[in-house]
């Protein structure tokens, strides 16, 4: 496995640097995972690559819907017609972006060339999102699981789950990867202590959220504002998601309760 990193240009208060798309090449085929946005510079230097590998694009793989990840999916279609594009569903995101999606579930097996893939459903960022294993060598395509020196944000409104997200992380920590590609950021010299970091951080603001409550917040933005005091204020609409994402894994959990938008503990 020598996947090539091929950078999507579109770096923004949310994507940080911008998104990292994956080439995988294998005899005269090729696997591109994540679509990026159709930037030029993104098409021209995956072209290049190709043409380097003397390989035609057949597969696109998107981790999961959102923007940043997906909607270069009709750019690419238009120059590569022979690639099939290919993702976990989520019809309310998908048909945004204007190509065929064909369908990848939990377990499906993933050939590029002699190399296999296993998929990974890790919902929680999203509803639709999906990791990719190399078991052979312990690579993992993470997608937005995680971001090596950043914070991931929960999708609360559309879809996403706290709960889940936990989960998806414990799964992908109990593989042990020794290499983890994520969709933004460098890669991690340590994929096991960014996994838990990751865990260990949102234990952390889960407190937070509970002690906002404690001292009278009772809104999302409240606890946000309580939380977050220091924050870009592009960045505060994530963490209102994030804020969320917390309240309505304590309500599932009977720890807390949602009274016309204003959120009180149990108890």
């Amino acid at each position: 496995m020598r996947p090539i990193l091929i950078d999507a240009h579109n770096p923004s208060p949310m994507t940080g640097r911008g998104n990292n798309t994956y080439l995988l090449v294998a005899a005269n085929d090729s696997v591109l995972i994540d679509a990026g946005v159709g930037h030029p510079a993104h098409l021209a230097e995956l072209d290049r690559q190709l043409v380097d590998h003397a390989a035609e694009l057949r597969r696109v793989l998107v981790t999961h819907g959102h923007g940043d990840h997906a909607s270069g999916a009709p750019a690419l279609a238009a120059v590569y017609p022979q690639a099939s594009f290919e993702k976990y569903p989520w019809p309310d995101e998908d048909r945004r972006h204007a190509v065929a999606w064909h369908q990848l579930k939990a377990a499906d097996t993933i050939a590029a060339g002699a190399e296999r893939l296993a998929v990974l459903h890790t919902p929680g960022h999203s509803p639709d999102h999906l990791a990719f294993w190399h078991e052979p060598s312990s690579t993992i395509f993470t997608g937005d699981l995680v971001v090596a020196g950043g914070s991931v944000m929960i999708h609360a409104s559309p879809g996403g789950s706290l709960a889940e997200y936990l989960a998806s992380l414990r799964r992908v920590l109990a593989l042990r990867p020794r290499t983890l590609l994520p969709a933004h950021g460098p890669q991690p010299d340590d994929p096991q202590a960014l996994l838990s970091s990751y865990i260990e951080h949102r234990l952390m603001r889960e407190e937070q959220v509970i002690a906002a409550l404690r001292a009278g917040r009772a809104t999302v933005q409240a606890i946000a504002e309580y939380i977050y005091d220091d924050l870009d204020p592009a960045l505060l609409g994530a963490a209102r998601e994030n804020v969320r994402a917390h309240l309505e894994k304590l309500e599932a959990e009977g720890r807390a309760v949602d009274e016309d938008d204003r959120w009180r503990l149990c108890g």
